[in-house]
């Protein structure tokens, strides 16, 4: 049977590629200038923590990320934007958690456009990716382009192919 996984993930060198261009752009900005805080990856964790003293600046400072994000070839939906602004003292934080593996909502996602397209393969959850199988390439390929076409809103990798 042949086999391909579906996996999300970001590269770890190249993010904090962006990172750091993103912080040197901040230093750069004029409209910027007298920022206290800033721009901290924290590789741990898989976050992005963005500080500044009022949400305006906060909301530049995820156009400057994103921005560089995308310059550096990462999919920007790869990070999630939805977390809430928290007043620390001064300062306003946001977290930004870079996505990593497939978690079960997109999962189901994955497996019901697959489903929908009524390719001939199958599709099953493995921890943080998603295993399809069929009997011929031709299916798995055409699999792969169905995924392509949807609008998970998740970046897919589709790796580890067997024959």
């Amino acid at each position: 049977m042949a086999s391909f996984d579906i996996v999300s993930k970001v590269d770890p060198q190249t993010l904090e590629n962006a990172v750091n261009t993103a912080q040197k752009e901040l230093l750069t900005r004029y409209d910027l200038r007298d920022t206290k805080g800033g721009i901290e990856l924290n590789k741990k964790e898989n976050t992005i923590l963005l500080s500044s003293e009022n949400s305006m600046r906060v909301k530049a400072l995820e156009d400057i990320l994103l921005g560089r994000v995308v310059k550096q070839g990462i999919d920007g939906t790869s990070l999630d934007f939805t977390a809430d602004e928290q007043p620390s003292g001064q300062l306003i934080k946001k977290t930004i958690k870079v996505r990593a593996g497939v978690d079960k909502d997109f999962g189901r996602k994955i497996i019901k456009a697959i489903k929908d397209a009524k390719v001939k393969v199958e599709a099953q959850m493995q921890d943080d990716q998603v295993r399809v199988t069929a009997k011929k390439i031709d299916d798995l390929q055409a699999a792969i382009a169905v995924l392509r076409r949807a609008d998970i809103g998740l970046p897919l990798q589709f790796v580890n192919m067997k024959s």
